[in-house]
């Protein structure tokens, strides 16, 4: 690699939009391009503000945006992530849009974020690539048999250095701007299978305090009761504290986040949740972050009851955002059949790759 191609770490400004902002706005701008490039899609935008409020918070995950430049112009990022209590896995963003490929910048990244996972005694590297809805070209299907995406120069890449396509995500929306009434028929469904046992609960994060810690410890189930493939998943450890400082990251990044949750009345904890956010403009894509229903209250049709009862919450706090967006694994047909049912359509596609370091 030559000096011109050397790598930098970041330096994060005081603020989104002050004087020593510029090359957050750039990183910001790289990362979009890259998810219209890959994904043929700008619903996955991120605003300057909430990149830096997630490369800011490093309670619970280290972060860190390393960058190489040429002639003073940014070609290539990577951002590294990784959670201070989780001992194995690093994971990672590799941006570098298709006309400055070839010249040895997504090599040299990628070294970066090995040497960096070795000295950080971890073992394993996990990455994400953004594929578009419809395949023209070879594909590649993953470890779990589930799902397809077709190869891209950074699939490419991932491949030669060992990593293997684990999983295959399916990006699925649903327009807001329609009626709403099978959602609604969906929920009393929902409502009425469930029975008394279990009650709905919303809010508007923050969380209130008496919910904090039986939300803390639903959200610590992803890491055990999502589908995860055969990538190496520590347990995550919750609590009210990291609630509060996510939901901190969240509003600093000028998001807004509903949360429909449904409590299991005879124990009094969260039996399900799903979690819709928005950023700053009223216009602005949905986002759904979560959505979970523990493993030992499956069968009572819950998650579509926090689905359904999100979206109508959603109507009301967010009334001109055209559509949710939604990431789900493909192996994960309890979920995918709830979002069909809803009128979730398919757009994209994402591969989760994993490379264990020996």
């Amino acid at each position: 690699m030559s000096t011109a191609l050397a790598i930098e770490q970041l330096a994060l400004p005081a603020s989104a939009d002050g004087p020593d902002a510029a090359d957050l706005i750039a990183l910001t701008e790289l990362n979009n391009a890259i998810c219209r490039e890959d994904a043929d899609l700008a619903d996955l935008d991120f605003t300057p503000a909430e990149m830096l409020s997630g490369l800011r918070d490093d309670a619970d995950r280290a972060h860190r945006a390393y960058v190489i430049r040429e002639g003073g112009r940014l070609v290539g990022a990577c951002i590294l992530n990784y959670g201070l209590a989780e001992p194995t896995a690093v994971d990672f963003d590799l941006m570098v849009l298709a006309a400055d490929r070839g010249h040895g910048v997504e090599d040299a990244l990628l070294a970066r974020i090995e040497e960096e996972t070795r000295s950080l005694g971890r073992t394993v590297m996990q990455a994400w690539t953004l594929h578009r809805g419809r395949t023209s070209g070879p594909t590649i299907v993953p470890a779990t048999d589930w799902g397809v995406v077709e190869r891209t120069p950074l699939s490419d890449q991932f491949l030669t250095n060992g990593f293997v396509l684990e999983q295959v995500e399916r990006n699925s929306t649903f327009d807001l701007r329609g009626p709403v009434d099978t959602v609604q028929h969906r929920l009393d469904e929902s409502l009425a299978a469930a029975g008394p046992d279990y009650r709905l609960v919303e809010w508007t994060i923050p969380t209130p305090p008496e919910l904090r810690e039986g939300y803390a410890w639903a959200l610590s189930r992803m890491s055990t009761d999502a589908p995860s493939a055969a990538l190496e998943i520590d347990e995550e450890k919750w609590d009210a504290g990291r609630v509060e400082r996510r939901e901190k990251r969240i509003l600093d990044g000028g998001q807004t986040m509903s949360v429909s949750a449904v409590l299991h009345v005879p124990t009094g904890r969260l039996a399900a949740f799903n979690e819709l956010v928005i950023g700053t403009e009223p216009d602005d894509v949905t986002h759904q972050y979560s959505t979970l229903v523990l493993r030992e209250h499956r069968g009572h049709r819950l998650g579509m009851l926090v689905k359904c009862a999100n979206i109508l919450r959603w109507r009301g706090i967010a009334p001109r955002s055209p559509k949710i967006s939604t990431f789900n694994a493909e192996e994960n047909r309890p979920m995918l059949d709830i979002n069909e049912a809803i009128g979730f359509a398919p757009v994209s596609y994402a591969g989760v790759w994993q490379k264990k370091l020996v």
